[in-house]
Parts: structure tokens; C-alpha cells; sequence
């Protein structure tokens, strides 16, 4: 049985005294040897399974040996093509390599020793082209899938193309999100994201922040209420849960909600029918359901806060957003995007960064994540005259002295390495140009 691990040789000619005298030769060589007695059937061949080399007579019934490697060329780019041929048929031979169906010849007879260093030699020629042909094609793949920004996201870092795939995958279905993350790394960002790419696109996003809203109104904003339901209710109201009909509501900080709503929210969740706050009518309504929390939930599920039930039901799909010293990378850019947008706000020009100021943003910890790096960013924009942002104005609006503090070492060797995928793949594309 063949080795299919091997290296494969194929010889073609219509002489079998010839086919046998190249496959004793060549059965010096560490590869797998296949002939064929014509091109129809060197075709067969391929088609079954490419072979790493051919060597074919270039004058041969039915279909010569021009015509059968301009087609190997096509069903098959990483073979590497070579033709047997006599001293009479060179302009054909130099005019088949001007056009790339063949990569060198051999003469009619040949020499032994040529005969071997050329298999040889195409052997190694062919796996440095099967190696180019897989980086580019891990390249095509990494550039298909790798996103520089994403539906309000900036930032090309790898934890973020895992939430960008993650989002991708998860939009199109109708289960319930929940998505974990410290404050300000745009969770509510996320959960747009999720309903732009849904079929529910065109329906209403509402948005509600359980740990903004008083307990005591929490009730009303999420199902509404009806004229009289309690002091200081004039008007029937419309909630959340209402107003997010045919489309996506998204329940910010759920941790944050109190633990007794959180059973009426359940069996809304389960249901889809709730009531308005003083009204005895039932209502039903579609929505796709959005969560979010800056805690971590099984601790707020020890504490209390969080409803174990109310949590599996709603955590079916887990997205979780990287802290912003997660994702060094991708700082300085999303610092130059609220820059350039803030400038426009402002009727104001920048020429960007200074290097000491991109080194003191990477070097910050953020805290606050994204939002704070925004709202630092406006504060500089409004309080420098530029052209330049200095770490200074930086240092000024962050409450520090204005020299850059020392860069922690995880931070340091952040700034200095990528992962090693994103490290071999950008290499490879500035320096193996295809």
C-alpha cells in the first residue's frame, strides 16, 4: 500500500521501457513512484490525489506533454512540472516556462546523476510552495476574520476579535444574551451590536439601567403603569417591556435590580405576558432579551443579588468584554478616535499624540475602561490648544504629576509583544508580500 505521507513522483511517457528505466533511478529517492503512459491518465491520477512532481515526456499520442501540464497547471499550482525533452524542441520548452506551466526540463538521454539532483531539487521547490500556499492561505483567513472596528467597537486586539466573533455568531439567533465585563467596556455597546445584526434589527433597542432607576420606580419602568396606579402616576405609561416589542430589550447592571422584582421579571422572561403597575390586564409581547452586569455573577448569586434562576434563564449566550489594560493594543487607538471625533465637536485641530503622551496612556491602568479613556480624551481636547495632546494636558486631566510614572512589567512586556499569532501573522504580512 502507498504511503500517502510520502512524496509523490509521477512519470509520464508513452514507452514503458522508459517509464521503468526513470522509476528504477528514481527509486533512490525517499518518495513515492507513480507512472502513467499518458497525460489521460496522469489527469486520472491528480484528480485522485495531487502528486508533488511531474515529470513528463513532451511528445506523446493524444495529448502532449505541453498540453497535460498546462492543465496540471491549473488542477494543480503547487506540482512542480518538468519535461522530457530532445535538444530540437527548446523555443516550445522556453516559450512553456515564460508562461509557467513548466519549471525546468531534462534532456533526451539522461544523465543519471541530473536526473536525481532535479527530482531533488523540485521536491524541496514544491514543499516551499505548499508552505506559501498555506500562509497565504492562513493569512487570506486572518485578514477575512480580523476587524480593525466592528459595529461601534474600535480596536483590533485579539481578546476583542473573540467578542467581535462571538457577536457574529450569536446576533442572528433568538436566545438571551448575557454579557459580563467591569464598567465602561461597553457592554450597552455589545448589546447594540447584537441587535443591528439580528433579524430584529428594525424593531426598537431599549435600553434600561437597573442601577439608575430607584427601587421603588423600577417596577413601573420596566412594564408601565396605568392613570392612578400611585401618587403621582396622571397618565397611563408605557414600559420597557412594552415600548421593546418586536425587537430587543436590554437590562443593564441586572445584579442592581431588587431581588423580589427580579421573580416578576422571570416569569416575564418565561412567559412573555406581564402586567402594567395597577392594571389587572395581561399584555404579550416579542422580545429577545439582553442582559448585563459588572459583577461576577455567581458571586452576586451568593450574595443575594442576583436570582439563580433568573440568571440560567437568561444566560444562555455568555459574552464576556476585556478590561481596557486587557486590550493594550489597542489604547492608543481608540485615544486618536475619540481625539478625531472630539476635535470635530469642538471646531478644533489636532496633529495627535506626542510620543510621551501615547506612552503614558498605554502605561495608565484605566480603571474606568473605556469611558474613562473617552471622557479624558474630550477633557484634553477641550483644555489643550494643541497641535499636539502632550502627556502633560494627559497627566493634568488624570490627576497625576505630568512625568510618566514607570510602566508595570506585565504592562511593559504588553506594549512590547503581541500574542504570538498576531505576532508571526503581522510579521508575515509586512515582510511575505504575495
Amino acid at each position: 500500500m502507498e504511503n500517502l505521507n510520502k512524496a509523490r513522483i509521477l512519470f509520464v511517457d508513452d514507452e514503458p521501457a522508459i517509464l521503468r528505466s526513470l522509476e528504477r533511478i528514481a527509486n533512490k529517492i525517499d518518495a513515492a513512484i507513480i507512472t502513467a503512459p499518458g497525460g489521460k491518465e496522469a489527469l486520472e491520477i491528480i484528480n485522485e490525489h495531487p502528486v508533488d512532481v511531474i515529470v513528463s515526456d513532451f511528445k506523446m499520442p493524444n495529448m502532449d506533454g505541453s498540453e497535460l501540464l498546462e492543465q496540471v497547471a491549473k488542477i494543480s499550482p503547487e506540482t512542480v512540472r518538468i519535461v522530457l525533452t530532445g535538444h530540437g524542441d527548446m523555443d516550445m520548452i522556453l516559450s512553456l516556462i515564460n508562461k509557467g506551466h513548466i519549471w525546468g526540463f531534462l534532456n533526451k538521454p539522461w544523465d543519471n546523476f541530473e536526473l536525481i539532483v532535479k527530482l531533488k531539487q523540485a521536491l524541496q521547490l514544491q514543499q516551499v510552495l505548499a508552505e506559501r500556499t498555506l500562509m497565504r492561505t492562513t493569512i487570506d483567513q486572518y485578514q477575512k476574520y480580523h476587524k480593525a472596528s466592528f459595529e461601534g467597537f474600535i480596536g483590533d486586539s485579539v481578546p476583542m476579535q473573540f467578542v467581535y466573533s462571538c457577536i457574529e455568531q450569536c446576533a442572528p439567533s433568538s436566545a438571551s444574551v448575557f454579557i459580563t465585563g467591569p464598567s465602561g467596556s461597553g457592554k450597552e455597546v455589545a448589546a447594540e451590536a447584537i441587535h443591528n445584526l439580528s433579524k430584529r434589527k428594525n424593531g426598537p433597542f431599549i435600553a434600561l439601567n437597573c442601577a439608575a432607576i430607584p427601587s421603588e420606580l423600577m417596577e413601573s419602568e420596566i412594564f408601565g403603569h396605568v392613570k392612578g396606579a400611585f401618587s403621582g402616576a396622571v397618565s397611563n405609561r408605557e414600559g420597557a417591556a412594552g415600548l421593546a416589542d418586536g425587537g430587543s430589550l436590554f437590562l443593564d447592571e441586572i445584579g442592581e435590580m431588587d431581588i423580589g422584582l427580579q421573580a416578576k421579571l422571570l416569569r416575564f422572561i418565561q412567559t412573555g405576558c406581564f402586567q402594567k403597575v395597577g392594571s389587572g390586564k395581561q399584555e404579550k409581547v416579542d422580545i429577545r432579551f439582553i442582559s448585563a452586569t459588572n459583577r461576577e455573577p455567581q458571586v452576586a448569586i451568593s450574595e443575594n443579588k442576583l436570582r439563580e434562576d433568573l440568571f440560567y434563564r437568561l444566560n444562555v449566550i455568555s459574552i464576556n468584554l476585556p478590561a481596557l489594560n486587557e486590550r493594550v493594543s489597542d489604547i492608543v487607538k481608540l485615544a486618536e478616535h475619540f481625539l478625531n471625533h472630539y476635535s470635530e465637536v469642538e471646531g478644533k485641530v489636532f496633529a495627535g499624540f506626542s510620543s510621551d503622551a501615547k506612552r503614558l496612556i498605554q502605561s495608565y491602568a484605566w480603571p474606568g475602561n473605556v469611558r474613562q479613556l473617552q471622557n479624558i480624551i474630550y477633557s484634553c481636547t477641550v483644555m489643550s490648544e494643541g497641535p499636539m495632546v502632550s502627556d502633560k494636558i494627559i497627566a493634568q486631566q488624570l490627576g497625576t504629576q505630568s512625568h510618566i510614572p514607570n510602566i508595570p512589567p506585565k504592562v511593559e512586556h504588553a506594549l512590547n509583544t503581541t500574542t504570538s499569532t498576531e505576532k508571526k501573522l503581522r510579521s508575515t504580512l509586512e515582510s511575505f508580500k504575495l
